[in-house]
């Protein structure tokens, strides 16, 4: 709990300074990959740039939450944070796509610990009156983040070296690090720990399986295949157990015991799969099928992450006035509309993908508001933790298993288009670098193999807009059956240090 010795403004400053660290990542990244897998080659590893990160962030976030209820916010984050940093650094120093992957692993293994904490810090200094509306102004770095990260990332890939895409993390983790540690107190009663490390390695074998075998489907013959399943079933099984009778599981089964968590989760885990469909390879369509610069690319995308916290704030403001469930349903039908635009009409040229990308934005924003706030209001201070920890791993393994999925969809159906259309000796998979590089690709294969490669990427990334929508689909299902949101019966500790520490 916070002592009054906190000072909860600048300490909101560190969280502000930490989200908008994640929220430009998660934006930076995705409109500068073409340019780096051009750069680096093996294209193969695209997708894996992405899903490391996600996996170790899928991992890492349930443990991050326990340790943060056992240990307190400040530890937990310092480390996330301190992580977070020196990978950013170590990312920009790759030499090859095998490399960058590597050191991404890291990198997810820090900001395993950022966004929860920042958010879970929110619900310790500020009261359920004031939560909505100061978590939407969290959600509205995203806002300053949609513009500054895509564009950053055209400029950086365009005229700097693309290190930069990552270097740029370092001022913002050094000046959170540095208020956090000074102003942010705690009182912690010491607990003996119990890490499920089982849980934690039955989870990563598990993702780490699963998303090889979606990655790579198309490559893989009925025999490994079925075995692989047969893996991640069985880490599956193992994971449960473990759960279920651990001193201190990884991941708390008993919150899903309660309909809203239970609700918002699974709702989280589907939309973060279209989530990811969107900021992967949307940037990818628009250089590659649509033919287009960094920077355009970079500005479509842009409007998805506007859209997001644009929606965040008016859901903020909305909460407490037409309810949690109104809301939900809200950015469920958002999605489902954003996501059909993009499926039906991104061949219509950059501001209509730009406009389906802006509504799917608004419905991921008012999702995000209405379930993390019902989430925390929903269980006492000692499992706030965990229970904003649970919420974030379903949206970065929808995202992990979103990434996996759509890889894989996008290499089986390419390397089905080559086939049927006698092309496998004209163009290959690979050849794709050479596409994303723009005005270079007909000089590096020819106009002839460049148009047809064009042809068979817009096929094939059709493919993954509908999949998108199918997962916004099943997203408008779920979140329709959204219950009210309850407050938990179990008073806040520590009212009194936060009122005291509003003062400072």
């Amino acid at each position: 709990m916070l002592t009054p010795r906190t000072r909860r403004p600048l300490v909101f400053t560190a969280v502000i300074l930490a989200m908008f660290m994640a929220a430009i990542e998660a934006t930076i990244i995705a409109t500068s990959m073409p340019t780096i897998v051009a750069r680096l080659g093996d294209m193969p590893l695209y997708s894996w740039v992405f899903s490391s990160y996600l996996l170790m962030q899928a991992v890492s976030v349930p443990i991050y939450g326990k340790l943060s209820d056992l240990f307190g916010r400040k530890r937990v984050f310092l480390f996330g944070l301190s992580t977070f940093l020196a990978s950013s650094v170590l990312c920009g120093l790759a030499q090859s796509m095998s490399m960058l992957v590597a050191f991404r692993f890291l990198q997810g293994l820090g900001a395993g610990a950022v966004q929860p904490l920042a958010m879970t810090l929110i619900g310790d200094l500020y009261e359920v009156e004031e939560r909505a509306r100061v978590q939407a102004y969290v959600s509205s770095v995203w806002g300053i983040s949609s513009i500054v990260g895509p564009m950053s990332g055209a400029l950086i890939v365009q005229y700097l070296d693309w290190a930069w895409v990552f270097w740029i993390n370092v001022p913002f983790a050094v000046a959170a690090i540095v208020i956090v540690s000074l102003y942010l107190h705690e009182e912690v009663e010491r607990k003996r720990p119990h890490i499920d490390y089982a849980g934690a390695g039955f989870l990563l074998a598990g993702l780490s399986v699963l998303m090889l075998m979606l990655t790579h489907i198309a490559d893989l013959t009925m025999p490994r295949l079925l075995g692989l399943m047969a893996i991640v079933g069985l880490a599956a099984v193992l994971f449960i157990r473990q759960e279920q009778r651990a001193r201190e599981p990884m991941v708390s089964l008993s919150l899903w015991k309660t309909p809203l968590v239970a609700v918002a989760n699974s709702a989280t885990l589907v939309a973060g799969i279209a989530m990811i469909g969107i900021l992967n390879y949307l940037p990818t369509f628009i250089q590659g099928v649509l033919g287009t610069s960094a920077m355009v690319a970079g500005l479509a995308v842009s409007a998805m992450s506007i859209g997001w916290p644009l929606a965040s704030l008016t859901g903020g403001r909305l909460l407490m006035r037409v309810g949690s469930r109104k809301v939900a349903r809200a950015g469920g039908i958002a999605l489902f509309f954003g996501s059909l635009i993009l499926a039906l009409f991104a061949n219509a040229g950059v501001m209509v993908a730009a406009a389906g990308a802006f509504v799917l934005g608004m419905g991921m924003g008012l999702l995000h508001i209405s379930f993390l706030i019902s989430i925390q209001s929903s269980v006492p201070w000692s499992q706030r933790g965990a229970a904003t920890a649970s919420y974030i791993l379903m949206r970065i393994l929808g995202s992990a298993i979103g990434s996996a999925i759509f890889g894989g969809m996008l290499n089986y159906s390419l390397q089905r288009y080559l086939d049927n259309h006698a092309l496998t000796e004209q163009v290959s998979i690979a050849d794709i670098q050479s596409l994303l590089d723009g005005a270079r690709a007909g000089h590096a294969i020819g106009e002839a193999a460049t148009e047809n490669l064009r042809a068979g990427l817009s096929y094939s990334l059709h493919w993954v807009l509908w999949g998108v929508f199918l997962a916004a689909v099943v997203t408008l299902v779920i979140a329709w059956s959204a219950k009210e949101m309850q407050r938990s019966a179990e008073s806040e500790p520590g009212s009194a240090d936060k009122q005291s520490s509003q003062q400072r």
